[in-house]
């Protein structure tokens, strides 16, 4: 191959596109890292990133019910009061 046809394959200069792949690597790599996946298992570490946000969404869902749960406390309470009290045509 010609230094031509290197370049026409890797799309430039060999040594400037290693140096993309690296820096480019080494970004991705961090990005995965904090996310939790590991290298060595990767198929282990997609598994407990899925559980983990699954668990995360369920988390969120408890709250909010458990929000629910504490405001209808009160707000169902007044609310029937409100309703029963302003009952058209009550007969004491």
């Amino acid at each position: 191959m010609s230094n031509g046809s290197v370049s026409r394959f890797f799309g430039g200069s060999p040594a400037w596109v290693v140096a993309r792949l690296v820096l480019l690597s080494i970004l991705v790599g961090v990005i995965l890292h904090a996310l939790g996946l590991d290298p060595w298992d990767i198929v282990a570490s997609l598994t407990r990133l899925v559980r983990h946000i699954w668990f995360m969404g369920w988390d969120a869902v408890e709250s909010i019910w458990r929000y629910f749960l504490l405001g209808a406390v009160i707000v169902i309470p007044i609310w029937l009061i409100v309703r029963i009290a302003k009952t058209p045509g009550r007969r004491a």
